[in-house]
Parts: C-alpha cells; structure tokens; sequence
C-alpha cells in the first residue's frame, strides 16, 4: 500500500510537470487538474480503507501456551451449535502451464462457516493446506462425513475459545487427485499454488462469503485485508505454507506451517527484506512433534531463522513480543492426530485476543 501510495504520488508529480511544460498550458493545466483530482481521491479512498481495516485489528498479546492442550473426548463429537462445510466448485487452471490459460480446471475447496454465519458481519479467513496423499477433504472432511477437527473446532466456538472464522480446505492436487502422492510432483505443485490461490480460490471464496475483504477481490483490497488472512497446514501442506509466505506476503497475515520445513532461514529472510513488509506485519505460528520424522529439518529451519536471521524473526509466545512462535510436542508423531492438535491450538489463538 505505500508503495502504491507512492507511485500515484510520483504520478501527480510527473502531471504537474507536463502541465507546466505544455505549450497549451491552458488546456494541459485542466486535464491535469482533473487527473490529480481523481489521483487525490484515490489515495483519499485507499488511506480510509486502510485506516478502518487497522481499526479493527490489534496484535495478539495473549501468549500461546507452553504446553500444547490435546482434543478432550467431548471436542470429538458433534456439538449443539454446528457450522456447516459447503462445497465450493471453481475453475482455475492447470498449474505448470496456468500463464498461458491452455488447460481450464474445474476444482473444489470446501469451507466452513461458523454457527450463526452472518452475511452482515466480517469474518477472518484462514485457509487450510492438506499434505501428501490427501486432498480437500482430508482435514475437516466433507458435510455428510465432517472430521474430529471439524468437531473440535463447532465445539471451541460454542465456548467462546476461538473466535468465529471462516475456514477453506482446497486442494493443490492439479490434473488427479492422486498428485499428492507423488512427492516430487507435490513439492512442486505447492511452489505453482500461489497462482491459482490468489487468482482463483480466493477471489471465489471472498467474493461470496463475506471477509475483511467485504467481497471486493481485487489486488489491492485484498492487500488491505491481509490482517484478517491466514494460510497453514501440516506435512506437504506446511511446505505449502512456507511457499505463500514466500510469494503472497503481500496478502497474508499470519502462517501456520507445520512439521515440513524448506531449507534454512535465508531465503525467507530475503522474502521479507525484499518486500514493503517489516518484521511487525507477519506471525508465524509453528509446531512438530518429538517423535516426528520431519522433526529436525522443521527445527533446523526455526532455528536458522531466529538466531542466524534475528534481525527478521522473533521467537517469542505472543504477537507483541515477536513474529515466530515454536512448540515442540512430547510424543507427537507425523500424522493425523498431531496435525489436528496443532491446528486446534492455533485457531484458538488466531485474532483471538
């Protein structure tokens, strides 16, 4: 958005200048009065928007807890108050020739909206990666077969534990739903995402349900919104993660990346720098567990970021204190129950001060 800002500012100054040096002043002089005109109201609307959307959010200060809580028996179960997962059909196109727009996709993402959604309220969106051998059905299921997730999260609402949000599982699966499966294909296929993520998924998902974006899915808006926009998943789908902070820092707030890393810390260090973001605009909410195989390349990764590039990233147990936060679960393995828990503990903790 400052960028923005200053390129329309550099703009009106070049239109000064032509007004000026034309040999019609006269006329030149109106036109570019008109044009800076509408250049002032532009920047005028794009300083409001901003300034209500940084209105309604402040930094979470409330820590995350040293101990990471388990699903009880009771979260597992449906609760009296359900959301509800609706499908969600939209087109896109074929990830490693999507520029050229030769093959059209039709995919699916399914999306939750909490108990009581409210078309005339805004809701924060998080937007939730599976990993390998999965796809858009695998973490909060479908809504004839809803996960325990599913359960956990209808249950944290009801209790006032999580703050209401809207959830969207899609998928990175391209031509087959068996692409997961395949590990090369899939790491390469979550550095293509990006592509159909901000051009297709969301633009589908907030322009009809209702965000921070106040379903206006153009560039900029969503940049506005970013505060109110998180993006995680657990294994492949953390690999996922880490490649949208990389490519749509920009229109992301808070990471969720869970036991599976992407090399050490200089490359994401480089994203920030190179960006108009600082070391306040993002957090990044990580876990794994002790028993997981992917265990120490995920902390080698933390590790490298928070002491070799401590200029950029914080370790710390809430927002205000720092950018990175990172729980190690005794006993916690590479799957689904891990996953969950994790999950679980971070929604509760998302915008949820």
């Amino acid at each position: 958005m400052k960028k923005k800002i200053l390129s329309l500012l550099l703009a009106g100054v070049a239109l000064c200048t032509l007004a000026a040096c034309g040999s019609e002043q006269d006329s030149v002089g109106t036109v570019a009065s008109t044009d800076m005109a509408e250049l002032q109201n532009a920047i005028e609307a794009d300083t409001k928007a901003e300034e209500k959307m940084k209105e309604s959010f402040t930094r979470n200060a409330r820590d995350i807890p040293d101990e990471l809580e388990a699903i009880s028996d009771e979260y597992r179960k449906p609760a009296e108050q359900e959301g509800t997962l609706v499908r969600l059909d939209y087109e896109t196109w074929e990830s490693f020739s999507y520029e050229q727009h030769s093959q059209k996709l039709t995919k699916t993402a399914w999306v939750y909206l909490p108990y009581g959604y409210d078309e005339t309220l805004k809701y924060n969106i998080f937007y939730l990666s599976h990993g390998g051998w999965s796809n858009e059905e695998t973490v909060l299921g479908t809504d004839k077969h809803p996960s325990e997730l599913k359960y956990a999260v209808d249950h944290a609402i009801q209790d006032g534990r999580m703050k209401p949000m809207i959830l969207v599982c899609p998928t990175y699966n391209n031509t087959s739903s068996r692409d997961s499966g395949d590990y090369s294909l899939a790491l390469k296929l979550t550095d293509q995402f990006h592509n159909e993520l901000l051009n297709d998924l969301i633009p589908a998902v907030e322009g009809k349900y209702h965000t921070w974006a106040d379903y206006n899915t153009s560039p900029d808006n969503l940049k506005i919104a970013r505060d109110h926009r998180g993006f995680g998943g657990f294994s492949m789908g953390s690999v996922n993660t880490w490649h949208t902070f990389q490519y749509c820092l920009d229109y992301f707030r808070y990471y969720m990346p869970m036991s599976g890393n992407m090399g050490d810390g200089a490359w994401i260090d480089s994203v920030v720098r190179s960006s108009e973001w600082t070391d306040e605009d993002f957090f990044i909410w990580t876990a794994t567990g002790t028993e997981d195989f992917a265990a120490s390349g995920f902390s080698y990764q933390i590790n490298s970021m928070v002491n070799e590039y401590s200029d950029t990233f914080h370790l710390a147990n809430n927002e205000i204190e720092g950018n990175v936060s990172y729980r190690l679960y005794e006993g916690g393995t590479h799957g689904p129950e891990a996953s969950n828990q994790y999950t679980f503990n971070a929604l509760c903790w998302f915008w949820n001060d």
